[in-house]
């Protein structure tokens, strides 16, 4: 996917998650595009990804609609993510991290360092980060030795803002944005301390705040909040 079809989805997410669909409200490509001044085959594309992560479902044969989904699933689909990875984390410290796997992990940490250096964020750095932190995510889970954890993740996914990469930024709130990709590279770099170290439940318990990067620090620097952002999983 170019970065312009990523960043269709992005701006897509950001729609959904807002409420300017409404839900089961049918969305058109012609439309859509219009709307968002690109052509018809990256708003097709981004359909497709927000149909695998839950946003969207089909409707007929050719057209999507907005799915139904609750704050309450939000939160809940959040806080599952957290304790599977946060599970896959714990084992990994404990197995002990390879060679291979901590040279791996230090690519996506410097990545997340290069793209945050110039102290400030533009809006393509959204779909960079995005692609990083999932990249990240992925190399902890599938390193797990537990094929069961990854696939419970896999099939949490596929609800409305659970995968690690479905993280929303605001364009209009650079400035804090850019405070909260600095916290979430903080922990990525503490979780890699700590499963270099073997602490297994300090790994696992940073793998499980991490997951709320998306919901509850967008409130504590003044963000719009995102769905879920108030509350538990009840």
């Amino acid at each position: 996917m170019s970065d312009g079809d990523k960043s269709v989805v992005g701006r897509l997410r950001k729609l959904i998650g807002e409420g300017h669909f409404q839900t089961g409200e049918r969305l058109g490509e012609v439309a859509v595009a219009e709307q968002l001044g690109v052509s018809r085959t990256p708003v097709r594309l981004a359909f497709r990804t927000l149909e695998q992560e839950g946003l969207l479902q089909r409707a007929g044969k050719r057209g999507f609609m907005v799915r139904e989904f609750t704050e309450v699933d939000v939160r809940c689909a959040v806080e599952v993510r957290g304790v599977l990875e946060g599970l896959a984390a714990r084992r990994l410290a404990e197995q002990g991290l390879s060679a291979a796997l901590a040279d791996e992990l230090q690519v996506w940490i410097q990545k997340g360092r290069d793209l945050l250096a110039k102290g400030h964020l533009v809006e393509r750095d959204a779909d960079a980060w995005s692609e990083l932190n999932r990249h990240f995510h992925e190399a902890i889970v599938g390193s797990a030795g537990s094929p069961v954890i990854g696939d419970a993740i896999a099939r949490n996914n596929h609800l409305p803002f659970a995968a690690a990469d479905s993280l929303i930024i605001d364009s209009e709130a650079l400035d804090r944005e850019y405070r909260k990709l600095q916290l979430a590279q903080l922990q990525h770099e503490l979780i890699v301390q700590a499963l270099r170290h073997g602490e297994g439940a300090r790994a696992e318990m940073l793998m499980r705040e991490h997951a709320f990067i998306g919901l509850r620090y967008g409130e504590l620097l003044g963000l719009g909040g995102a769905p879920g952002s108030e509350g538990g999983c009840d």
